[in-house]
């Protein structure tokens, strides 16, 4: 009895410190990591940079691993010049950087796409609200060949008008300037982007169209990097894209908080602003799934072409590595972010937000680190215009089941057939019977322009 007494206190002994080891072994592996300290830079003050803002803001990319500090490299040039030097390791930056970067051989790439067309609206004055009524009139631009340039071309040729000819094109400078030359009855109209394009809607500006609503691609902002370090280190470029488009996803679906993000580095406290950036680029332009535009890009090379003669025989796949990008898409790693948690609608608004408390800031100095934002401070600017969250539209009713004859619809912003088809018979393959409905109003399907009115005909063959 002796015997068994001792031997049973010796296997007890042995599973209790078998037990303690298995407990320490399982310590150490969830022991967390050091974190990897990397810079990742950002190369403008506008809403299509927000991606990387957000996910600073909200610890995103701590969460995979990353102490990341966040640079602001004034220029798109500069941007790519410090991820060829190695003091960045990725660049929130415009397209047209990269391009010309790489075809000197470079080796940067884009390996996301945060906005795939251009976030410019056409604001033309107030007695103008057709396309047809900008002939013979003057609109302005930066400079020829400039984006703005571009741009306009774009949007007048695609309204039937020859540019030079129908609509006088001068050279004016800087956004700002531009608009100020429209409030002078300078000229008739203008690109100019969110969130100036809230101050024009406020002074009684008309918008003809922007040009989602136009059909344009083009690789406006992404996510750069260059191929050594997508070779040496792929899961470090794995994680920092993680980041990015949880970033995104938090945006989408973090109103409020997203508010006060935007006005810290927009470094604006005016709530129509804000919520135009928000809405128009965060929420409507801003992908989920943040793939490039190749076809955008081979827009950009054919006007790129026009000067340089390597770009005419390049191919956009050279300036992209997607298999990032797809490997997360196909993984369902994004489709499972958005799976729990509702994406915030653009919500019509009846009535202008009230003012908030200004609350003033020191510009934050070039190339510094950027720190935490204060969230009771911060929130404090935007709560009245983000105290209540976008509340889901309700989804358009039919026509065929409010009424068999057909109902006026006014276009909108970002407003095409295919997406109105969508809303009205749930089938954006249907677009066509709009078309069919509006032959003599609505010359070109592709082409609409804000404020045209346009039937719905009645669907009775629902899918």
């Amino acid at each position: 009895m002796k015997q068994i007494k001792l031997f049973v206190f010796a296997m007890i002994a042995y599973f209790s410190a078998w037990s303690i080891g298995t407990v320490a072994l399982a310590g150490e592996a969830t022991t967390p990591q050091p974190l990897k300290k990397v810079v990742i830079g950002y190369s403008g003050i506008s809403p299509s940079q927000a991606p990387a803002w957000m996910a600073y803001e909200a610890g995103i990319f701590r969460k995979y691993g990353l102490d990341a500090q966040l640079i602001f490299v004034e220029s798109g040039s500069r941007t790519v010049q410090t991820l060829i030097s190695g003091d960045v390791i990725a660049a929130q930056v415009a397209g047209t950087s990269v391009l010309q970067s790489n075809l000197q051989g470079s080796g940067v790439v884009m390996i996301a796409g945060f906005l795939n067309t251009m976030d410019y609206k056409f604001i033309v004055s107030r007695d103008i609200t057709r396309p047809d009524q900008l002939k013979g009139k003057t609109v302005a631009v930066s400079r020829i060949g400039s984006s703005s340039d571009f741009a306009t071309r774009y949007a007048l040729e695609k309204y039937g008008l020859v540019p030079d000819k129908d609509v006088a094109i001068i050279q004016i400078g800087s956004q700002p300037a531009r608009f100020s030359a429209l409030e002078t009855g300078k000229i008739h109209g203008v690109m100019i982007a969110i969130p100036l394009t809230a101050k024009a809607a406020k002074l009684g500006y008309n918008t003809l169209a922007d040009l989602q609503m136009l059909g344009l691609e083009y690789q406006h902002t992404g996510l750069a990097v260059n191929q050594s370090l997508i070779k040496g280190q792929p899961e470090l470029v794995r994680n920092v894209l993680k980041a990015f488009v949880e970033g995104i996803h938090y945006m989408k679906t973090h109103r409020k908080e997203a508010l006060a993000i935007l006005t810290k580095y927009l470094k604006t406290d005016d709530p129509l602003a804000l919520v135009e950036a928000y809405e128009s680029v965060g929420l409507a332009l801003t992908p989920e799934k943040p793939y490039p535009t190749l076809k955008g890009i081979q827009i950009m090379l054919r006007e790129m072409g026009i000067k340089e003669a390597s770009a005419r025989s390049a191919r956009p796949e050279q300036f992209v590595d997607m298999n990032f990008i797809k490997e997360l898409d196909n993984s369902g790693f994004i489709d499972r972010l958005y799976k729990s948690t509702a994406v915030a609608k653009v919500a019509p608004r009846t009535e202008p937000a009230p003012t908030p408390v200004a609350v003033k800031e020191k510009a934050a100095p070039v190339e510094t680190k950027v720190k935490t934002v204060g969230a009771d401070d911060k929130a404090k600017i935007v709560a009245k215009a983000a105290a209540a969250p976008a509340e889901k539209p309700a989804p358009a009713k039919t026509v065929s089941a409010v009424n068999p004859e057909a109902q006026e619809y006014t276009i909108k912003p970002g407003d095409s057939l295919s997406r109105l088809a969508e809303r009205f018979y749930n089938s954006m393959h249907k677009w066509e019977k709009i078309y069919e409905a509006n032959r003599e109003n609505v010359r070109n399907p592709n082409y609409l322009y804000v404020g045209q009115k346009i039937v719905i005909p009645p669907d009775h063959q629902r899918n």
